[in-house]
């Protein structure tokens, strides 16, 4: 009951509240209203539509600079992306050219060995610094993932069975993806 009452209330309020603003409303619009006639309407259309148009022209300008810069990029990325990597590399080409340098009239033959070694750890650690890594295949399980079977040997110990016994060609990956996959033998 009393919430009747209440809509009857508010009812009559809002009421009483059109009625009140009505006639204003009516004597307003026509102050505000200023009749424009046919071509000077259709000379603030004009207008707009020549601001729109050259709006456009100018997006579509910039989005086309847009375009030719990112292909730019992409091309120069492309073509210099190894850059990084070929400067960390070149002290490694350094050091194989005194190697061959001091093979030529080297007589000990262990210290051309150590020397090609201590070449190849450096250029090993150069390729992990740049996310290389070498897939261990040492005992491992056969991965599919990761290896790739050139052969299929009889296992000598039940141990050995679906296990790489031997790496022909190493595999790498590069921040986890594999770039080269391992030769191996496996083990049947």
């Amino acid at each position: 009951m009393k919430e009747e009452k209440n809509e009857e209330i508010e009812k009559k309020e809002t009421k009483q509240n059109v009625e009140e603003t009505t006639p204003e409303t009516e004597q307003a619009a026509p102050e505000e209203e200023k009749e424009l006639t046919v071509e000077e309407q259709l000379e603030a259309a004009n207008k707009e539509i020549a601001n729109l148009n050259d709006q456009l022209l100018r997006k579509i300008a910039e989005f086309d600079n847009y375009r030719k810069r990112t292909i730019k990029e992409k091309t120069d990325l492309i073509l210099n992306g190894g850059e990084k990597t070929i400067i960390t590399i070149l002290p490694i080409i350094d050091d194989m050219e005194r190697a061959l340098k001091n093979m030529k009239g080297a007589e000990d033959v262990n210290a051309v060995l150590e020397g090609v070694e201590l070449i190849y750890k450096k250029f090993i650690d150069i390729l992990g610094k740049q996310g290389v890594s070498i897939i261990d295949t040492k005992e491992a399980d056969f991965d599919v993932d990761l290896h790739e079977a050139v052969a299929q040997l009889p296992a000598p110990t039940p141990e050995l069975k679906g296990k790489v016994m031997d790496c022909t060609l190493t595999g790498y990956k590069l921040n986890e993806k594999v770039i080269r996959h391992a030769q191996v033998v496996v083990g049947v």
